[in-house]
């Protein structure tokens, strides 16, 4: 199946949401800072996603281990763009990419980027592929100090979400609302292998 390879988001004018899960720890300190503090390690990778669906899939609505808490993070848009200038693919499949160029991208950058199959409430795949965004390094610290608008605890309400989804109830139009956000820059476009057609 070839995916449609596009940002859907909910995000207004200044910022757009991203989501992650955490342990209780983690996240109940990154709620009273509005940003990652002392339990927080910098020395991995954190990943950030736009879509809450996937994140639902990925945490099983919150229910694994040390991802018991979904936190979602309004970044601001100016800074999104930085990352995205910087990412590159955890694999070489962009059409004009080579192999020996995705390596030395590869090595160099700080932020990764990788398309998944999107989901719906049951976690089966739809026609759509879900971003992840990488950060490690000098672009993570930065994100940290500068590119966190707001950081809101949702797990009460995904806690709520999930048993109306298993007992049949959950309507989801209740669910956060994503749309295309579109993503202009051509060069990033191509690097990210996003659908370059519906922007030329």
């Amino acid at each position: 199946m070839e995916y449609v390879k596009e940002v859907f988001a909910q995000y207004d004018r200044q910022c757009i949401r991203v989501y992650q899960a955490y342990n209780p720890t983690i996240a109940k300190e990154a709620v009273a800072l509005q940003t990652f503090g002392e339990n927080f390690n910098l020395n991995r990778m954190t990943w950030i996603k736009p879509s809450f669906l996937w994140l639902m899939y990925r945490s099983n609505w919150g229910t694994k281990k040390n991802q018991e808490c979904i936190l979602a993070l309004d970044i601001y848009q100016s800074k999104f763009h930085e990352i995205l200038q910087k990412a590159v693919l955890t694999s070489p499949d962009a059409a004009n990419t080579t192999g020996a160029q995705w390596e030395k991208d590869f090595d160099e950058t700080t932020v990764y980027c990788q398309w998944d199959p999107d989901r719906n409430t049951n976690g089966n795949a739809i026609n759509r592929a879900a971003i992840q965004i990488g950060l490690k390094g000098s672009t993570l610290r930065d994100f940290l100090d500068t590119g966190i608008f707001r950081i809101e605890d949702l797990t009460p309400m995904v806690k709520k979400w999930n048993e109306q989804r298993k007992n049949g109830k959950l309507n989801a139009k209740n669910l956060p609302v994503e749309k295309l956000y579109p993503i202009q820059d051509k060069a990033v476009r191509t690097r990210l292998n996003m659908n370059i057609a519906n922007y030329q």
